[in-house]
C-alpha cells in the first residue's frame, strides 16, 4: 500500500539519528534516497547501510545553515537521480544553551540558522525544482514536541515553533503547484544526540508517555514513509505530534 519505487527522496542529517531512521523506512519502501551530512565518513557509512537494505542510495557532503552549499548539493542529487518527489528537513540540532539573559544575539541567531534558516533554504531549493517539474512534492520538516511544549535554556523551542509556522504557510502558498508541506514534531528518541539532554527531561520524556516507553530511531521508519506516499496528499500545514503521549500527558 506504501510503496515508494520509482521515487528519489532526500534525507538532511540523514546520515545518523532521526534522519537514518527515516532513510531506513524510505529505502524498505522502495524509495532511492540522497543523504546529506557534514560529515563525510559518517554519509559514507550510512550509504553502506542503506545498500545492505536493497537501497540506490548515494550522500552529499552539505551545510545546511550554508545557502550556497544547499543550492550545489541540490544540483547534484538532482544530477545523480534526475528527479526529487519528497524532501526531508531533518538537519538540526540543540543549539547555543543558556537563558534569556546570558545568551547573546549571535547566540539565538545560530540557533535559527540551524534549526529554521535551514529549512527555508532547504525547502527553497526543493520546490524550485518541484515547481520546475510539475508533478508536485512532498515537503517535510523535523521540528519537536518542544514546539508545543516549550524548553529553558535556548532557543531550540523557538526555532522549532517557527518551523511549525512555516509549514502552515508554505502549505498555503505551495499548494496549488500540488506540494504538500508537514512538520513532524517528535518527542523524546533515544540518539546520540538525546545522550546529551539533561536527566530532568530524559527522565521526564519516559514518565509522561502515555504509551509508557521512550521512542527508537525506528520508530521514524512509518511516519516518513506515509508522508512522502501519496496516500498523504490531503494532509497539508500539519505538525504532526510523534511523542507517545507526552504532551497530553497531566502529569
Amino acid at each position: 500500500m506504501f510503496n515508494l519505487n520509482g521515487q528519489v527522496v532526500l534525507v538532511t542529517g540523514g546520515n545518523t539519528g532521526l534522519g537514518l531512521g527515516m532513510a531506513k523506512g524510505l529505502v524498505k519502501a522502495g524509495a532511492k534516497v540522497a543523504i546529506w551530512g557534514r560529515n563525510q565518513q559518517r554519509n559514507q557509512l550510512a550509504v553502506e547501510e542503506l545498500t545492505k537494505l536493497g537501497g540506490d542510495v548515494a550522500s552529499f557532503a552539505c551545510d545546511v545553515t550554508r545557502p550556497e552549499q544547499v543550492d550545489e548539493a541540490m544540483a547534484r542529487t538532482l544530477e545523480r537521480f534526475g528527479q526529487l518527489d519528497s524532501c526531508f528537513a531533518n538537519a538540526g540540532g540543540t543549539g547555543a544553551r543558556g537563558t534569556l539573559l546570558s545568551q547573546t544575539t549571535e547566540d539565538w541567531q545560530q540557533t535559527m540558522n540551524l534549526n529554521f534558516h535551514s529549512v527555508i533554504s532547504t525547502f527553497r531549493a526543493a520546490a524550485k525544482h518541484m515547481i520546475a517539474r510539475g508533478e508536485g512534492g512532498r515537503l517535510i520538516a523535523t521540528a519537536s514536541i518542544a514546539a508545543r511544549m516549550g524548553l529553558p535554556g535556548g532557543g531550540y523551542a523557538a526555532s522549532k515553533s517557527a518551523v511549525s509556522g512555516l509549514v502552515r504557510s508554505l502549505a498555503m502558498e505551495l499548494g496549488r503547484a500540488g506540494i504538500t508541506v508537514n512538520a513532524i514534531l517528535p518527542g523524546f528518541i533515544e540518539t546520540e544526540m538525546s545522550l546529551d539532554t539533561p536527566e530532568i527531561f530524559r527522565e521526564a520524556g519516559g514518565r509522561r508517555k502515555a504509551v509508557n516507553k521512550l521512542g527508537t530511531v525506528a520508530d521514524m521508519e512509518g511516519i516518513a514513509v506515509f508522508l512522502a506516499s501519496p496516500h498523504a496528499r490531503l494532509m497539508t500545514g500539519e505538525s504532526i505530534g510523534f511523542d507517545g503521549g507526552y504532551s497530553i500527558y497531566p502529569f
